[in-house]
């Protein structure tokens, strides 16, 4: 597992800063540009709920990963209209940059507030879920996606909670009993400031598995069957930014598939 490097970014000038990082290791003649691992967490977290933390991933192929905590509860619309010093790139600009590759997993929700509440639309996504989901062999376990915390304790390695109860699946348990009302959690914890240790931990988690999920996923796939998980993801981030879009509806729980992408996956 990589070296985590964490930083809580709640300033203008931080955000400046991280525009000016982020510009620099995207221009050429970088010969790749390094994929941004996100997720977002917030109190209902669409639409009609709020957005708090905004957790980045940035994998620049060193072994140290650093991931920031953009504070978008206290920056608000300044986390995403604030300009580098260097560069007058905005982080609006990069996230709506199609030549960057940004990661999610289920990226719906988070584009729906992304949009809805900040004008951001998203281009370049990968979503893991699909790719997971794409993965399957048959069309009938193709059916139904996974959560995280399934997909990770089926694909990834043991340090992440796969296949026994690692630090990453402890971590993602500690956070939860803090915002999930079923253990008498509040998702208004995201809204605390200091972010609780605990609250950190859970965010990291949840960007820290995806290169590894991503790498198994994407790195042995033909073309092919790339293009269809991008273009499933780019159709999921399009029905998000619609008005009859639902955030909790029933059927997200299925897959998106059609009969003739099934033939497809199935060979």
């Amino acid at each position: 597992m990589k070296e985590i490097k964490t930083e809580v970014i709640n300033t203008t000038k931080q955000i400046g800063d991280l525009i000016d990082w982020l510009v620099l290791r995207h221009a050429p003649p970088v010969p790749y540009s390094p994929t941004m691992y996100i997720d977002l967490e917030g109190v209902n977290l669409c639409r009609e709920g709020s957005v708090s933390i905004f957790t980045l991933l940035i994998d620049t192929g060193i072994p140290t990963q650093r991931v920031c905590f953009i504070d978008v509860h206290v920056l608000g619309a300044q986390a995403f209209n604030t300009t580098g010093d260097k560069h007058k790139t905005t982080l609006k600009d990069i996230l709506q940059d199609n030549m960057i590759p940004k990661v999610f997993f289920d990226v719906r929700n988070d584009s729906d507030a992304l949009f809805s509440h900040f004008g951001v639309q998203l281009q370049g996504v990968e979503d893991v879920q699909l790719m997971e989901s794409a993965t399957r062999r048959t069309t009938t376990s193709r059916r139904l996606l996974s959560g995280l915390a399934k997909c990770v304790e089926k694909n990834a390695p043991v340090s992440f909670g796969g296949s026994g109860s690692g630090s990453w699946k402890l971590a993602k348990e500690k956070g939860e009993r803090l915002f999930k009302p079923e253990y008498g959690g509040s998702y208004e914890v995201f809204n605390q400031r200091p972010i609780p240790a605990e609250i950190v931990d859970y965010c990291v988690g949840d960007v820290q598995c995806l290169p590894d999920l991503r790498d198994k996923f994407w790195g042995s796939r033909d073309l092919q069957w790339r293009d269809l998980v991008k273009e499933e993801s780019t159709k999921r981030v399009a029905a998000s930014q619609r008005s009859e879009y639902q955030p909790h509806g029933r059927d997200k729980a299925l897959a998106p598939w059609s009969a003739d992408q099934n033939r497809i996956l199935d060979q």
